[in-house]
């Protein structure tokens, strides 16, 4: 919730969701009632919870000037389960949530995908399977087509002979890294600025105590990305405000 918190000192009205309803009202109630912030129910994981934000939001008439796409999971071990699980939130529920969203969102409104290094295509991928998540001309149609053809080789037990990471984490980041592009062509007519952003190493429940960043650190990155100028960049990949590689 550092990310709720920097953007409510900016000045935005902030609708913080979660999946627990006490965790996401405890957070926000800590951030003080100075501070205009919201809670609302999402699991992304879940389309019937991404769909009711949605219509409660259309409905309420809300109008979106940032989207931060912050949730995600990293599962120990790694087979299809892991490998299905990992991507229906790191990389579908957050297609989800943003296609559900994009109506919503304003003309020169900005959306941030938190990322990671891991999600950077190196020596973990093949050529081939790299030429693929970087092909300029990829869609989301090809893209989730993609990822379904490494869930099956996961289950399968090909996945390294055809060039995948045996990491799901990774996988589910360097496509949520091409969607970050796919959705920045298509909004670009809009001015709506799409942008991926690695905090680095955080100490958060996923990132743990030994992490090298501290939450204020790892915030500042996402929320550079949210207030970049309308002449900023967009359909990168961002750390610290510098684009790193795919």
């Amino acid at each position: 919730m550092e990310t709720v918190k920097q953007l409510a000192v900016a000045g935005f009205h902030v609708i913080g969701t979660s999946r627990e309803e006490s965790s996401g009202r405890k957070v926000i109630e800590g951030l003080g009632k100075e501070r205009d912030v919201v809670w609302e129910p999402l699991d992304i994981a879940d389309e019937a919870s991404v769909a009711a934000l949605a219509q409660k939001l259309e409905k309420d008439k809300t109008g979106l000037d940032v989207l931060v796409n912050n949730a995600g999971i990293s599962m120990k071990g790694f087979n299809a389960q892991v490998a299905e699980g990992t991507n229906a939130v790191n990389f579908f529920g957050t297609m989800h949530v943003t296609d559900a969203l994009l109506p919503l969102i304003r003309d020169k409104g900005r959306i941030v995908n938190v990322s990671s290094g891991m999600g950077e295509l190196g020596s973990n991928y093949s050529e081939e399977v790299k030429k693929r998540f970087l092909d300029p001309e990829i869609n989301r149609e090809t893209l989730v087509r993609l990822v379904k053809e490494f869930i099956r080789d996961v289950a399968a037990e090909v996945h390294a002979d055809r060039g995948w990471p045996s990491s799901a984490y990774r996988v589910s980041k360097a496509a949520l890294n091409t969607y970050t592009r796919i959705v920045a062509k298509e909004l670009a007519p809009r001015g709506v600025l799409v942008n991926a952003v690695c905090p680095g190493w955080v100490k958060t429940d996923m990132g743990g105590p030994s992490a090298s960043r501290d939450l204020e650190t790892g915030g500042r990155s996402i929320v550079w990305a949210a207030l970049i100028p309308d002449d900023g960049p967009t359909g990168g990949f961002f750390r610290d405000g510098k684009q790193i590689p795919w």
